[in-house]
């Protein structure tokens, strides 16, 4: 990024509405670059569309990624999805998330049929490597949140609980029960005034509009399960499992992790070894994290599986995040004022720090850290991300590469 990310840019001049091609354009090259991470991206999003194209002023993107933070999903996928609204409608929204997610879905698919041609690879060096690699990634990850959203001895505490409910209870409620106490603890205990000087949301959606997008997401959210128990195909399972992950991920890509892992690995769907190897690959592509599902979806052992299979796990993982963005902007511009809203939001942070803390107790280490060797690689691949600042892409080939030769010695 340039130095102009570093400037405080001024209200942009009011600009016609644009085409949906252009916006897929703009965001398929974005797809093809955008590594590093959420964070990372929310800065190339700042570069291109305030600093560059001026589509939008820095206060109104700042409270775009504002709304994007407090809704569940992944955050930079969804203010794109806000971008890509404003400036060319519905089919901007769509462009947006399609050239974003695209390059990465189909590099994850293409790397899980390869995977799968290789035929039994549970044992090689490199697959070890990436799953190796998958512990430094996530403690990289588990650093950064703590820093910001566990910064004194409440909030703190609030994520040691919350990891502790989720390693006791290992399913999907303990999650859902550690976020749902996060915020109860919240309202308790982090009460404070909600800033005054955040600017209007520049996007316009009826509040009609609004109401419904939010009927419809909690309408699949609550009937996806029953449908699934009566309907007991594996399309329709596999919808719900991750439609249901999409909706309860607060905190970025990361911590669908254990979410996906729940939901795929116990009931036989995809071995663990594939599931780390796979999130591990997902480190070394552009693109939203989510586009993991894309993965999951093509390594299945029941069908529907490959590409059919990504498509229906790409869709569903994402579609939470497209009801809710729409859902929530027409509500939002009073809700963020609420220091009760605030304060909630501010307990479910926590608690997301202490589900993404137990992920990488479990499946993390307990697959990846096998003896003194793998300790050593993850500590080296750790400080090259963190110090080194090393493209993550590059410490996953370095990775996968030291694994190798672990395996040879």
């Amino acid at each position: 990024m340039n130095s102009g990310n570093d400037q405080i840019v001024e209200p942009a001049k009011p600009v016609p509405t644009g085409r949906w091609l252009e916006v897929f354009a703009v965001f398929l090259r974005l797809g093809l670059t955008s590594f590093g991470g959420p964070v990372a991206h929310l800065g190339y999003f700042r570069d291109e569309f305030v600093v560059r194209r001026r589509w939008l002023s820095d206060r109104a993107y700042a409270d775009l990624v504002a709304l994007c933070q407090f809704l569940p999903g992944p955050a930079s996928s969804q203010v794109g999805l806000a971008i890509g609204l404003s400036r060319a409608g519905y089919p901007g929204a769509l462009a947006a998330w399609t050239g974003f997610t695209l390059p990465s879905a189909i590099a994850l698919v293409l790397f899980a049929y390869g995977v799968s041609a290789l035929g039994d690879v549970s044992g090689a060096g490199w697959l070890h490597g990436l799953k190796v690699v998958a512990v430094a990634v996530v403690a990289q990850a588990v650093l950064g949140m703590m820093r910001s959203l566990t910064p004194d001895r409440e909030r703190a505490t609030m994520a040691v609980i919350a990891a502790a409910i989720v390693l006791a209870v290992p399913s999907a409620w303990g999650q859902i029960g550690a976020i749902i106490l996060g915020a109860l603890a919240g309202i308790t205990l982090l009460r404070a005034e909600a800033p005054s000087d955040q600017a209007s949301l520049p996007l316009s959606v009826s509040q009609r509009t609004g109401f419904i997008m939010l009927g419809v997401f909690f309408v699949l959210l609550i009937g996806l399960p029953l449908l699934a128990s009566v309907v007991p195909t594996q399309s329709v399972k596999l919808f719900d499992s991750f439609y249901r992950a999409g909706s309860l991920v607060f905190g970025g890509g990361h911590v669908v992790l254990p979410l996906l892992q729940a939901s795929v690995v116990p009931p036989g769907w995809v071995t663990n070894d594939a599931f780390l190897a796979g999130y591990g690959a997902a480190q070394a592509v552009p693109g939203p994290l989510f586009t993991f599902a894309a993965f999951l979806g093509a390594s299945m052992g029941p069908e529907p599986n490959g590409w059919m299979g990504a498509a229906i796990c790409l869709v569903a993982v994402f579609l939470p995040s497209f009801l809710l963005v729409v859902g929530a902007l027409p509500f939002w511009e009073g809700l963020r004022h609420r220091p009760t809203a605030q304060a909630a939001l501010r307990g479910v942070n926590a608690a997301v720090v202490g589900l993404l803390l137990a992920a990488l107790y479990n499946p993390v280490w307990t697959a990846g850290i096998l003896n003194t060797g793998d300790f050593a690689l993850a500590a080296a691949a750790f400080l090259l991300l963190v110090m080194w600042q090393v493209p993550p892409w590059l410490v996953v080939v370095l990775s996968a590469a030291g694994g190798a030769a672990l395996a040879m010695v």
